[in-house]
């Protein structure tokens, strides 16, 4: 079977304990992509532009926490649900009729404030920030199975944006999905 994504916006968290408060999540399908991890994970599919776009300093979750939650996840502590079910009902950008592909041309940077880290999209056929980010690859239909692999889901949680320029003393992270 596939597994299925969701790009989750998770808000801080004061300690570990504390359970994740989900600040809104974004499905694929209005943008007319697939849920697959690998229908989606595209340079410049119009749904990997919208969740830039949203962690861009002009958008709604600059600098927010982030996870691209599969529906075969663990569990989230407390829970018998993961992410992906516990995120339900809190649908963000339902439906658009904005180019956010053109908008994000500039933004070539995709950055880690968690980690002091950041990726450079350009050149690029998959999509660093939804691989980087995921949580569940590997359980399902449709994950990523290719070079870097191994990277898959270690920005997952971190608080991540994406910017025009470089930042300074932040580290660049060599990840060739492909």
């Amino acid at each position: 079977m596939g597994q299925y994504y969701h790009a989750v916006l998770l808000g801080e968290k004061t300690n570990e304990a504390d359970a994740e408060f989900i600040r809104a999540a974004i499905h694929s399908f209005p943008f007319n992509n697939g849920m697959k991890l690998i229908e989606h994970s595209y340079i410049d599919s119009q749904f990997m532009c919208a969740v830039e776009f949203l962690l861009c300093p002009l958008g709604m979750f600059y600098k927010t926490r982030i996870v691209w939650a599969g529906d075969y996840a663990n569990a989230e502590p407390g829970s018998e649900k993961n992410l992906h079910h516990l995120s339900e009902g809190k649908e963000y950008l339902t439906s658009h009729s904005l180019d956010f592909c053109m908008m994000m041309k500039p933004y070539k940077f995709i950055v880690n404030h968690t980690k002091k880290q950041y990726v450079t999209k350009t050149g690029r056929v998959f999509h660093p920030l939804s691989l980087l980010t995921a949580e569940g690859n590997g359980r399902g239909g449709g994950d990523y199975h290719g070079s870097s692999e191994d990277l898959v889901g270690t920005w997952a949680r971190d608080v991540i944006s994406v910017e025009m320029a470089e930042p300074p003393d932040y580290t660049e992270l060599a990840c060739p999905f492909g």
